[in-house]
């Protein structure tokens, strides 16, 4: 069972690296990107945090064990990723074209108001996040916590950077999106 676990959750990193890369073909185009700096402001702290999720050679105390590597904390944690892939498919399925990597504004850019994005206003986050949190059960370390926290940090900076450009192009629907659907976790952020 530990085997067919780690395979899957292997599996569903490799499943949205492969989507990601194929939709990002299928993009609107640019009318307003952010700056480089800015781009780096959530990019440093998102990629540091992968680094402490996924790199396994760490020294004490980032390899301590925090979360016993059980049948059943690696069921929940494959469980965990799997909902997060699944969630953020579906999100990035509903942005359609409206999606980049960077803080972007496109070309005949809507605001999605529909699928996943009734639940949440940044799903795309909620679901990487619930992907994230999956590893950090299934791997169970010290270094996986922290790089689970690095990288909320780093959405979170993107998050406020999408959501004043959200406000300036959007200027009387988003306020209203905003009072009516969490940004990250429903009912709660």
């Amino acid at each position: 069972m530990s085997a067919i676990t780690g395979k899957i959750l292997v599996a569903c990193w490799w499943i949205l690296v492969i989507v990601w890369c194929v939709s990002a073909l299928q993009t609107k185009r640019i009318a307003e990107k952010q700056s480089l700096p800015s781009a780096l402001a959530h990019r440093i702290p998102v990629g540091l945090g992968c680094w402490l999720l996924f790199y396994p050679r760490w020294p004490q105390p980032l390899n301590w064990q925090v979360i016993p590597r059980t049948a059943f904390s690696k069921i929940i944690g494959t469980a965990v990723c799997v909902l997060g892939l699944l969630f953020t498919l579906w999100a990035r399925h509903t942005l359609a074209g409206n999606w980049s990597s960077d803080v972007t504004f496109k070309c005949d850019h809507e605001l999605i108001r529909t699928g996943p994005y009734r639940i949440v206003r940044h799903p795309i986050y909620t679901g990487l996040l619930l992907m994230c949190l999956g590893t950090a059960i299934f791997i169970g370390q010290v270094h996986d916590g922290i790089g689970l926290l690095v990288i909320g940090i780093g959405f979170w900076i993107k998050i406020n950077q999408e959501e004043r450009l959200l406000l300036r192009h959007f200027p009387d629907a988003y306020p209203v999106y905003q009072r009516e659907v969490k940004a990250l976790v429903p009912f709660v952020i």
